[in-house]
């Protein structure tokens, strides 16, 4: 019977350690979600309450996120510009951040698509 080939091991000293995303990513609080966006989160969505997007598309569909149409990348007149604040449900707001941060393979955009 042949024998099982080794298992690869690296030496220790030249592994890299991994560190999940969770681990430095600051709470939501800390990058300015807490009881103050909430609040004005939800006043929002009252007035907007249908997906922006979808709409453009002839479809209707609740929006659960409020997403910033240009990424404030911690700019707080930018973050709190309600004008810059649009109505998304999650699979919207999903593909456009995916194509904006580059996840899901997409290429990196650094200005919104319009």
């Amino acid at each position: 019977m042949p024998a099982r080939a080794p298992k690869h091991r690296p030496h220790k000293a030249d592994a890299v350690a991994h560190v999940p995303a969770e681990a430095v990513r600051l709470t939501t609080a800390q990058r300015g979600y807490g009881g103050r966006w909430q609040k004005a989160r939800e006043t929002f969505l009252k007035r907007a309450p249908l997906c922006a997007e979808c709409q453009r598309h002839g479809r209707v569909t609740l929006a659960r996120i409020v997403d910033h149409v240009i990424p404030h990348r911690g700019d707080q007149d930018l973050f709190w510009d309600t004008s810059n604040w649009q109505p998304l449900c999650k699979r919207c707001h999903d593909v456009k951040t995916a194509g904006e941060d580059g996840g899901f393979g997409n290429r990196s955009r650094t200005t919104p698509r319009s």
